[in-house]
């Protein structure tokens, strides 16, 4: 084989390969913004107020937020597989984290009569949560190994095992964003999203990461 031959081979072979390569990331690319749109297509459809894809620079763990988790004001902490100290720790949140390639942020913004309305309260976190199971169940379709997270305590159990006996639906629990020690209202804005709506106004806050690549 002459010199020119062999040039011309490996330039064919070249071409080939970069053309392969170009195709896997041109699909891989299509199926990420097919995961995204099929996402956001089903949180609207869920209802929820306002969508937005999450600034991965902002969704960083921070011990600040893991500490007020351990205040124990919900009365969860250590009593909830998916709280904390159980959901694991910072650093393992941090790692988890950094498995996904994008996120998505979904908000449930209601009116309240005024500041004391609890009852108005209460019907806004049932239909936030109502809608993020249903979410977060068909999240876990469109893009298998998904982590959804949600605006306070797993309430899959009327009540929870922890910690006398293992979880009942350990594939389904939903840790909350605060479990994985984000700083909500930091994640919101810093990905074009309002934390507070206004006056006499409250709006509950989840996401779910996934891999863009799914």
């Amino acid at each position: 084989m002459t010199i020119e031959q062999t040039i011309t081979k490996r330039y064919n072979k070249y071409n080939i390969l970069n053309i392969f390569y170009f195709r896997q990331h041109r699909f891989a690319l299509s199926r990420g913004f097919a995961a995204m749109t099929d996402l956001i297509s089903l949180a609207r459809q869920n209802g929820f107020t306002h969508v937005a894809p999450v600034n991965l620079s902002a969704a960083v763990p921070l011990d600040e937020v893991r500490d007020m988790c351990r205040a124990d004001r919900c009365g969860c902490f250590g009593k909830n597989w998916a709280c904390p100290p159980h959901c694991g720790t910072v650093d393992q949140a941090a790692r988890r984290l950094a498995q996904y390639r994008a996120g998505l942020l979904v908000q449930t913004t209601g009116e309240l009569a005024d500041q004391f309305d609890y009852d108005g309260m209460t019907v806004l976190s049932r239909l936030h949560r109502k809608r993020f199971l249903n979410f977060a169940r068909q999240a876990r379709l469109v893009s298998p190994g998904c982590l959804p997270l949600s605006a306070g305590p797993c309430t899959l159990c009327a009540r929870c095992t922890c910690p006398d006996k293992p979880c009942r639906h350990p594939k389904q629990r939903l840790s909350s964003m605060e479990a994985y020690g984000l700083f909500v209202s930091d994640v919101c804005v810093r990905s074009g999203l309002a934390y507070n709506y206004g006056p006499n106004t409250l709006t509950y806050t989840a996401c779910v990461f996934y891999d863009s690549e799914e």
